[in-house]
């Protein structure tokens, strides 16, 4: 059996990684409008053009589980809801000389929505803007049409967490 100690820590990485983020009121979308990414034949993209879109934002990265865990999701709520103006975007939190190797991961996830590479460096600052202080991964957020974040989640997010936000923003 596994000490206290190691209960305790067991339970407290669970909820700061499995539960979903308050709702920070000074964690609008704005910096995200105004985030520097490229895209993966390193051409600057600018975000701002997004804006006026219902965005579902996924932050991932290759190394990470949880987030290889969601894409299957995520491509399928792609293909339910784009035709509804829906945009799912995939922000890669990796630096631009990984680019092939994102394209590369991406095809074989048949992930087939958007993806950019914001900087490590980048990347970590525009997630703690958006409210995840702790720069975890995967981070994904929720944003309607006005701008407004609707919903944010540390973590993988189910399916039905990431059907009952979008109900929320079309």
């Amino acid at each position: 059996t596994l000490p206290m100690r190691d209960l305790l820590q067991a339970l407290l990485i669970f909820l700061t990684v499995a539960l979903p983020l308050p709702a920070a009121a000074d964690a609008g979308s704005a910096p995200l409008f105004a985030a520097g990414v490229v895209d993966t034949d390193n051409k600057p993209v600018a975000l701002e053009s997004l804006r006026g879109k219902p965005l579902v934002v996924n932050f991932w990265a290759r190394w990470c589980g949880p987030c290889r865990k969601e894409m299957p999701d995520l491509v399928e709520m792609d293909a339910k809801y784009r035709s509804k103006g829906l945009v799912i975007l995939g922000l890669a939190v990796e630096d631009a000389e990984y680019r092939e190797a994102v394209r590369d991961f991406a095809k074989a996830y048949g992930i087939d929505y958007r993806v950019l590479l914001a900087s490590v460096g980048k990347g970590v600052e525009l997630m703690k803007a958006l409210g995840n202080d702790k720069a975890g991964l995967p981070f994904t957020v929720v944003i309607d049409r006005n701008g407004k974040i609707v919903a944010r989640k540390l973590g993988a997010m189910s399916k039905a967490e990431m059907e009952a936000a979008i109900k929320q923003v079309l």
